[in-house]
């Protein structure tokens, strides 16, 4: 990294991080040390003449904008700021020029810092035992090597001076040393030491911090070489970028025997976390360091269960093992453990619930605990009903975890509990009254679980209370100012729900007086009423707040009408009003540390204001999509030089796209997407280095693509559709310039010419859309290096969830934003490619969207296609494909979207499972050749289906040619075995004629006599 004279605010936050997770604090035997051996500042006539000489030699290199050593003035070195003497001798035995600011205080601190070189006239200071000079800015020159020459020091602190390179090892002729700090350059890893054997000569050595140093290049021997130091105390190696660890300090056979023990036993604060170590175990080494009493090996890679060798720590008070990658069942806390204080295991994968694990406690005489932190510990079941044993308890961490009921009780009984964080679980029911218990609490954490039920009126009792975060609930009832009236230290507070609604009002006057001076609000999708309150931001109310207020989020509720233009919070950073129904013109608001506005999806009308620049200095983020604003985007956007995320889109935009980008800008997302922008795309827009997403689509811009956007070297998004571009795809779209492409959305344009190959470059490309153009020639062979869509490797960045992006998909026009990085798919349709669709595509196994219809493809659909197995849609449609559906078609078990129709197909569709529920006869309409289900064209070939029908048919034919038969046998075996014998036998045929006529006449007098009866019935 390079190194830069003044240091960015961005930067030393960063570094504040590291240091707040990995400085310990010293230990009173090592301040008291320095007390003891380091003589105090007296009061002398005069000092030595030749050590005043020196340290005005020394102030002569130095830069002091402060004026810190306005005093190193006249004879008397030994009043000087600073500088300390023997109150017998008068010589200079400490020099304390540590900065008084530290990173907290960054415009003091940065102010305050010494520059410049150190000289060597501290030489002449023969007698100096103490020499502190950090948290001062020296020019990231090396650490002295003369520095190695002052045999008498005893304390040594150059830490977060911005020196870097190699740690001279002239300093292990510093054999008095008893405190060493080189921790925190201005970089990380700014300083470095290929090996520490200059440190093995420090014998007195009881203090080290060398924390952000490079040992990387040490392999092992750093272990070797510290336990060459019999007497030290403390070891702080925090983000020394150490990879390996020896499992034991005797298996090095070039050591003296004397050494191939643990001489460092006395050791009582390790530190060794975020160094990335990976390790199948614990070494063995370690369990040795019976005294210890801090323990940090977080941010490694031990990939292993919880070692029962923590149990020889009897002294153990402080125990940080987070982030490390433990497994199994989550520890039991044994009776030597006893003495813990602190114990976080954060960030490990544990089995098992936290019952058993809290009731191990209970074996300890007296619970000690005042700090647990298992968070994301992927802990089970239920809150224990005796949560409450724990009464020295100050912070508990149990978030992002799956427990899962109510909150017990017996909460109430953690008397000392400052910090509870139960967030990010599965939780329901209410806050209990107990609650109201907890006089000490600071912070209470119940976001993201599936609470409902009211907020008891206890909260109200919190006194302490300055944080509290109930976002992400379903509460009921309602909150009123009796609950607030007692909160005066109330600083953030946080309640509603993005997804849906909630049934907590918050009923107050709009005129009362807050009694908290929030800093922060965020109240989301939530009822407010009171006196004048009800759909109206509460102009009063927000007057009222404190002058404190940096951050403001009233998003996604109902509010209406124009927002207050004349609020006044100087240190305001962040203001969230999107999703509501604000009207007029956007507000004049004049917020000189505002770093995020976001109004988005709102009503405001009007342009933006012109001088925004001098309004908003410090604006990092501006989101105003989705309002109805107009005009043209004024250039002083453009000058807005912290600026990261601007998005304009769906508004009435219109003129030219701003030319006056400048190389100062940081710009990572520039969003001006559906408005009414016209003209060509400005070459200028290439000076923005860092920009990662760029949306122009749906305007009105027209020419070809500049080739300056290819300098925007980070670019991982482009979408310019629905646009007027024409002229050919421009060859540095997958050239090495841009090759962090993932996204290229170019459709509905002009753009004419062969798809390049060079695209094939993207590995990283998931989405490619460059349907409704006038593309011609073929469709590249080499897709399959597009290794994103062939390998699952889909993951998020940081701003991807600013974007969004209408696609084809499943046959319609679909909007997607959050899950946008999710989209693997490739849309070529309506262009003029042709030749065949190559057999490469196959290998894209991850493509859920292919689409390359309305095109004059010609040849067979490849035989692979069933490789495609997350294939959701594929549109072929209305193109001149032949020859038949390959079977493995039917293997695509995802597929919901499938168009074969207008081609020259033929043979029989494919059967299949998934394929049987796209039974619609407009999948395969205009191919005349294709037949069988769901057409009505019936193949002639057979098959198993068809076997078995037409043999039934042929079974059946025959059934009915006997049955005719036996009808026709039966009839002719009738007929003539009567009418032949009485034709051939005479006596028969008399008798057989004699028996109808005797028949005959028995009928006729039957019916003569009914008629006569009949008749005198009648008359």
């Amino acid at each position: 990294m390079d190194s830069h004279c003044h240091l960015s605010i961005a930067h030393y936050l960063l570094l504040l991080l590291l240091v707040s997770s990995c400085i310990q604090s010293t230990t009173k035997l090592c301040f008291c040390l320095a007390g003891d051996e380091i003589s105090s500042s007296v009061k002398t006539n005069s000092c030595i003449d030749e050590e005043r000489q020196a340290l005005l030699v020394f102030k002569q290199h130095l830069v002091d904008h402060s004026g810190r050593l306005s005093s190193w003035v006249g004879h008397d070195c030994c009043r000087w700021e600073g500088i300390s003497c023997n109150n017998s001798t008068g010589q200079v035995v400490k020099m304390d020029l540590r900065n008084p600011y530290d990173y907290f205080y960054y415009e003091r601190w940065i102010n305050a810092s010494l520059r410049g070189k150190i000289n060597a006239s501290l030489l002449s200071l023969k007698h100096l035992n103490y020499l502190d000079l950090s948290h001062n800015v020296f020019d990231s020159n090396q650490i002295p090597k003369f520095i190695g020459e002052l045999k008498s020091l005893q304390y040594l602190n150059l830490s977060h001076a911005s020196f870097r390179g190699e740690i001279p090892s002239s300093l292990g002729n510093l054999s008095s040393l008893n405190f060493l700090d080189l921790g925190w350059s201005q970089n990380v890893f700014d300083l470095s030491s290929k090996n520490l054997n200059w440190l093995s000569h420090l014998s007195s050595l009881k203090y080290i911090n060398l924390n952000g140093v490079d040992l990387s290049s040490t392999g092992v021997s750093w272990a070797y070489d510290i336990n060459m130091l019999p007497s030290l105390l403390e070891l702080h190696l925090c983000w020394c970028q150490i990879e390996s660890i020896p499992l034991s300090l005797q298996s090095i056979n070039f050591l003296p025997l004397s050494l191939q023990r643990i001489n460092f036993t006395s050791l009582l604060v390790l530190d060794m976390s975020a160094n990335g170590i990976k390790s199948s175990s614990f070494p063995g080494w370690f369990f040795n360091l019976t005294n210890l009493v801090t323990l940090d090996l977080s941010w490694n890679d031990f990939s292993n269960s919880f070692p029962s060798g923590f149990s020889n720590f009897k002294s153990l008070q402080n125990l940080d093992l987070s982030y490390i990658r433990l497994k199994g069942q989550i520890p039991k806390v044994s009776g030597n453990l006893c003495k813990l204080k602190v114990l976080s295991l954060s960030g490990n994968n544990f089995d098992g619930g936290i019952e058993e694990f809290w009731r191990s406690f209970s074996i300890c005489p007296s619970n000690t605990l005042e700090s647990l932190d298992l968070f994301d510990c992927q802990i089970e079941g239920q809150l224990p009903v005796f949560l409450g044993m724990f009464k020295s308890l100050q912070n508990l961490d149990l978030g992002a975890n799956n427990l899962w009921g109510s909150i017990p009780d017996s909460i109430g009984n953690l008397s000392s509990l400052r910090t509870l964080d139960l967030g990010a679980n599965n939780l329901w029911g209410s806050i209990p009254d107990s609650i109201g218990n907890l006089s000490s609490l600071r912070t209470l954490d119940l976001t993201n679980n599936k609470m409902n039920g009211s907020i008891p009126e206890s909260i109200g009792q919190l006194y302490e209370l300055v944080s509290l975060l109930l976002r992400g609930n379903s509460w009921e009832g309602i909150l009123t100012e009796a609950y607030f009236i007692n909160l005066t230290r109330l600083e953030d507070f946080q309640v509603g729900n993005r997804d849906r609604p909630i049934s907590l009002i918050l009923n107050g006057a709009y005129d009362s007086v807050p009694p908290f001076k929030l800093h922060k609000i965020w109240i989301i999708n939530f009822f407010l009423r009171g006196n004048g309150i009800s759909d109206s931001i509460p102009e009063e109310w927000l007057l009222k707040m404190s002058s404190q207020l940096i951050l403001i989020d009233l998003s996604y509720n109902q509010f209406r009408g124009n927002f207050p233009s004349h609020l006044k919070f100087p240190n305001l950073t962040s203001i969230d009003l999107s999703h509501n129904q604000l009207e007029g013109p956007l507000p004049l608001w004049c917020f000189p540390n505002l770093h995020s506005l976001y109004l988005e999806g709102n009503l405001f009308s009007g342009p933006i204001p012109s001088n925004i620049d001098q309004m908003m200095p410090k604006l990092q983020e501006l989101l105003l999509d989705e309002n109805h604003l107009n005009g043209s985007i004024p250039p002083s956007i453009c000058k807005m030089q912290k600026l990261q995320i601007l998005s304009l889109r769906s508004n009435q935009f219109s003129g030219e796209l701003l030319h006056a980008w400048n190389m100062e800008s940081i710009m990572v997302f520039l969003d001006v997407g559906q408005n009414n922008l016209s003209g060509k795309i400005p070459t200028s827009l290439g000076v923005l280095r860092s920009l990662e997403i760029l949306k122009l689509n749906d305007n009105n811009f027209g020419g070809e693509i500049p080739d300056a956007l290819q300098n925007c070297s980070s670019l991982r998004s482009i979408d310019l559709g629905d646009n007027k571009l024409s002229g050919k795809i421009p060859l540095w779209i997958g050239g090495s310039n841009v090759s962090k492409l993932s996204r290229v959305r170019l459709r509905s344009n002009y753009f004419s010419g062969c798809i390049s190959q060079q695209l094939c470059n993207l590995q990283g490309l998931h989405i490619l859309d460059l349907s409704h153009n006038s593309l011609s020639g073929t469709i590249p062979m080499c897709l399959d290096n597009l290794t994103s869509l062939v390998n699952d490797d889909s993951y998020e960045h940081d701003y991807d969830v600013f974007e969004q992006a209408t696609l084809t998909l499943k046959g319609e026009e679909l909007v997607y934003n959050t899950t946008l990085y999710l989209v693997k798919s490739i849309d070529l349709s309506s262009n003029n490619l042709q030749g065949e669709i190559p057999e490469e595509i196959s290998s894209l196994i991850m493509l859920g969207t292919l689409n390359l219809s309305m095109n004059q493809l010609i040849g067979k659909i490849p035989s692979k296609v069933g490789n495609l197995r997350w294939l959701e849609t594929l549109d072929l449609s209305h193109n001149h494909l032949s020859g038949q559906i390959p079977q493995s078609l039917s293997s695509l078990t995802s597929l919901s979207h499938l168009d074969l129709s207008y081609n020259n197909l033929s043979g029989r569709i494919p059967t299949g499972s998934q394929l049987q529920t796209l039974n619609f006869s407009s999948i395969y309409v205009g191919n005349q050749w294709l037949c069988g289900v769901p057409l009505s064209t019936k193949c002639p070939e057979d098959d198993p289906f068809i076997a078995k029908d037409a043999k039934e048919e042929n079974e059946d034919g025959k059934d009915k040619l006997w049955l005719y038969v036996s009808v026709v046998l039966g009839f002719i075996v009738g007929f003539w075995g009567v009418c032949g014998t009485l034709i051939l036998k005479t006596s028969w045929r008399y008798a057989y004629f004699q028996f109808f006529d005797d028949i005959k006449d028995k009928v006729a007098l039957v019916i003569a006599l009914k008629m006569a009866r009949f008749k005198r019935f009648l008359f």
